[in-house]
């Protein structure tokens, strides 16, 4: 099934990159290109995407905005936020507006083409910096949105002790926000062993994705 995208973002060399890429996909197609909010929600009604690719930072209405408008008038569009901030100011906002995802550009496009697909599938998908701001908020209840379709972390059978003493490592690391590439710098192991630790320890845990994990590690005790 092929996941229709739409790019908002008012510069053109942003939107083309994207395009060129995202076009390599054979599950992906791009389907239409806004340069502000109130052009994305006429694009939207036109285009009917599944996904819209969301620069917070355009002319005329925000992408903030636009995502409260798009959750409201189409609630099946779901909105993954690329952009180059990652302050609390930006990310909580964006996630109360009803976005799906909070990826910053800077991301690896093989990274990106993953979390578009992990949304697709119903889960959300943020940056370890954004993810650091919301599991903050989250730890001290301030904010309490649906992370996945499954149970949150504090539903979780398995003790922080059944962990092993690197997955443990790896956990705090995840808590502070670090990607793989930076566990793996900090730790002096690959980062195929990360990914094979972060896989063991969500099973563990029996969460769906690292921004459950981190606040698990918070609410535990395992965090900063």
């Amino acid at each position: 099934m092929t996941i229709k995208l739409l790019l908002a973002d008012d510069h053109a060399m942003v939107r083309k990159g994207l395009q060129v890429f995202l076009s390599t996909q054979p599950d992906l197609s791009v389907v239409g290109e806004a340069t502000n909010g109130q052009e994305t929600i006429e694009k939207v009604h036109a285009c009917a995407p599944d996904m819209v690719l969301m620069d917070l930072n355009m002319p005329i209405l925000g992408g903030i905005e636009t995502t409260k408008q798009l959750k409201l008038s189409y609630p099946a569009v779901k909105v993954v936020v690329l952009t180059s901030f990652s302050d609390q100011d930006h990310v909580l906002p964006a996630i109360r507006a009803g976005a799906k995802g909070y990826l910053l550009k800077d991301i690896e496009p093989d990274e990106l083409v993953r979390a578009i697909r992990r949304v697709n599938e119903g889960y959300v998908e943020l940056h370890p910096e954004a993810a650091v701001q919301l599991v903050n908020v989250l730890a001290s209840q301030e904010l309490s949105p649906d992370l996945s379709r499954d149970s949150t972390p504090a539903t979780a059978k398995s003790s922080p002790y059944e962990l092993t003493k690197r997955e443990k490592d790896v956990l705090r690391l995840i808590a502070c926000g670090m990607s793989n590439k930076g566990i793996s710098e900090a730790l002096f192991i690959t980062e195929k062993t990360v990914k094979t630790h972060v896989s063991h320890l969500l099973d563990k845990l029996q969460v769906t994705d690292r921004t459950q994990a981190a606040i698990y590690a918070i609410k535990h005790g395992l965090g900063l």
